[in-house]
C-alpha cells in the first residue's frame, strides 16, 4: 500500500474535483430543502434521516467514481467491481430516499420530462436497461475499449448511473405515477433484476482465463492508467509486474474475486430491498385490517 500511495500524486488518489462537484450538489440540496423550500407546493421540513440518506448516496458516488478505490480499480478487477457495486447498487436508492417527494412534483409537470418518463418510467425498461448496459459493459471488447477511452468511459458510466436510477425508482418511487407497482410486483421485479445480472457475473467468475487486456497487457494497462494521472506523469509500470506489483492475486483469481464481489453485494442489497418491501407490505395489511375492524365496530355501535 505504501508503494501505491507513493506512486501516485495526491490529486489522483483523492480526486478533489469530484469532491468539489459533490459538495456543490450537497449545497444545492440544503438550499432547496432550506431557504428555497417555501417556493414548492406542499413542501414540508426534511427529516434528518432523509438528509443522511442523501449524503450516504453522495459518498457512495465518490467511492464509485473517484478516490483510492477508483485508481485501484484500474489495477485490480476486484476493486473495479467493488466500486461499481457501490455506485450502482447503493448510491441510487439512498439518493432517491434522501430527496423529498415535493421536489419531484414540479419537475414531473414539465412536458419534456413527461415524454421521457413515458418511456423510461415503464418497469420493463427499468428492468432491462441497467442489466443490459451492465452486461454489455463487461464484454471483453467493450470493457477494454471503454477503459482505454476516458471520454467514452465517463459517458457510459453516467449512462449506467441513470439506468440504475431508473431501475431503483420502481422500488422507491418518490411520487405516484401510472407505473406504480404493488409490493408483490416489486418483489418479483427485484428477483428479475437478480436473474438478469447473473450471466455477466457468471461470465467473469467461471471464465477459464483472464478476459480483459486492461489487467493482463502492459500497454493496454498503461493507456487506462494514464487517465488516472496528471498529464506528463510517468506511468508506474512497477505496479503492473515485478516485485513491487500491487495486485496480490493472479489476474484470473482477481477476476473471479471481482465477479464474486459483485454477485454477493448484489444479493445482499437486493435481499435487504426485498425484506424492506415485505415489511412494508405486512405493515400496510395490518393498517388495512385495523381500519376494517374500526369500521365494523362503528357499525355495531350505531345499531
Amino acid at each position: 500500500m505504501e508503494t501505491y500511495l507513493s506512486s501516485f500524486p495526491a490529486w489522483s488518489i483523492w480526486t478533489p474535483e469530484l469532491i468539489v462537484v459533490l459538495l456543490v450538489f450537497s449545497a444545492l440540496y440544503f438550499w432547496v430543502t432550506g431557504p428555497l423550500r417555501h417556493k414548492f407546493e406542499g413542501a414540508e421540513p426534511v427529516s434528518t434521516r432523509r438528509k443522511v440518506y442523501f449524503h450516504i448516496g453522495l459518498i457512495a458516488v465518490y467511492f464509485g467514481f473517484g478516490g483510492p478505490l477508483y485508481v485501484l480499480g484500474h489495477m485490480m478487477l476486484s476493486m473495479h467491481m467493488l466500486s461499481m457495486a457501490i455506485v450502482y447498487l447503493i448510491a441510487p436508492p439512498f439518493i432517491l430516499l434522501g430527496i423529498p417527494s415535493w421536489v419531484f412534483k414540479p419537475v414531473a409537470k414539465i412536458k419534456a420530462v413527461q415524454r421521457i418518463f413515458r418511456v423510461f418510467g415503464n418497469p420493463i425498461i427499468g428492468l432491462l436497461l441497467f442489466n443490459a448496459m451492465f452486461s454489455i459493459y463487461h464484454l471483453p471488447f467493450t470493457f477494454d475499449r471503454l477503459l482505454t477511452n476516458e471520454g467514452a468511459h465517463n459517458i457510459y458510466q453516467l449512462g449506467m448511473l441513470f439506468a440504475a436510477g431508473v431501475m431503483w425508482w420502481h422500488l422507491v418511487p418518490r411520487i405516484q405515477t401510472r407505473y406504480e407497482l404493488s409490493e408483490l410486483k416489486k418483489i418479483g421485479y427485484m428477483f428479475g433484476n437478480g436473474v438478469l445480472i447473473t450471466p455477466a457475473c457468471a461470465l467473469i467468475i467461471f471464465a477459464g482465463a483472464p478476459l480483459y487486456e486492461t489487467y493482463t497487457d502492459a500497454s493496454t494497462w498503461a493507456t487506462a492508467m494514464a487517465f488516472c494521472l496528471p498529464a506528463g506523469t510517468d506511468i508506474p509500470y512497477e505496479l503492473f509486474a515485478g516485485s513491487s506489483a500491487l495486485p496480490p492475486l493472479r489476474p484470473l483469481h482477481d477476476q473471479q474475486l471481482g465477479g464474486a464481489i459483485m454477485k454477493v453485494v448484489q444479493e445482499l442489497v437486493y435481499g435487504v430491498a426485498i425484506g424492506t418491501i415485505f415489511k412494508q407490505w405486512m405493515n400496510r395489511d395490518k393498517t388495512d385490517n385495523a381500519k376494517e375492524e374500526l369500521k365494523e365496530y362503528e357499525v355495531v355501535q350505531t345499531h
